[in-house]
């Protein structure tokens, strides 16, 4: 999931970065007036949370790595303009101090991991839940929320790199920068998502969604109901 340096040409990773730099503007905006001063502590702990579980680096084909990242269940518990932030902050450490994603994919991953999963956690979670929000919808829709949003961001990431073949070359006809195309890069990318690393990240944002939801419920964003 963290693509490293050498990986996007600049017209991958430009791009990128100003949509990740737009929406960190909106997300601080929105933090402001939504998250209340109980939900601050919860804030801090979201990133440390995801800041271990994206420790667990698994080298995958296709340039790239896979793991669990937590932000499915932070967007359900604390909003996904709260997740955009706390996962981004994690993104970035990791990146400058730990070497984990590349200096110029900061805005790429980002974008994959702290922008899209989110938005994509909380929107499956509204769907799945409905109307009739009972304990075993809710869990189906927790579980399904984390389990979809990495899948997507996934994806993403899948099509970021399988297209650089096509935007640069070498006079030659070699690639400049990530040498997997899209046909290699999005099957291994959503395969290896969808059978092993997104069911580790559904089990987790259920088990975390029954714990607050059986102790803490009134701090759980979603079940409030709010559009996003």
């Amino acid at each position: 999931m963290h693509i490293p340096d050498g990986y996007l040409s600049p017209q991958t990773y430009v791009p990128l970065f100003g949509a990740s730099l737009l929406c960190w503007s909106v997300a601080l905006k929105k933090i402001k007036k939504e998250l209340s001063t109980k939900q601050v502590p919860y804030l801090a702990m979201a990133a440390v949370f995801s800041f271990l579980i994206m420790m667990f680096n698994i080298p995958i084909p296709g340039g790239t790595t896979g793991h669990a990242v937590g932000a499915g269940i932070i967007a359900v518990l604390l909003g996904p303009w709260t997740a955009v932030i706390a996962v981004s902050v994690v993104l970035i450490i990791q990146a400058l101090i730990f070497g984990d994603g590349g200096i110029t994919a900061i805005g790429a991953n980002c974008f994959n991991i702290a922008v899209v999963m989110p938005f994509v956690a909380y929107w499956v979670f509204m769907m799945v839940r409905g109307k009739s929000a009972t304990p075993a919808r809710l869990s189906i829709a927790a579980f399904m929320s984390g389990y979809v949003s990495l899948t997507v961001s996934a994806i993403m990431v899948a099509i970021q790199l399988g297209i650089q073949p096509l935007i640069a070359q070498s006079p030659d006809g070699q690639p400049l920068y990530s040498p997997y195309p899209l046909s290699v890069a999005l099957p291994v990318m959503a395969l290896e998502h969808l059978l092993l690393f997104s069911i580790v990240e559904g089990v987790v944002t259920l088990l975390l969604f029954k714990y607050f939801m059986k102790n803490e419920p009134e701090l759980i964003y979603a079940a409030q109901g709010r559009d996003k």
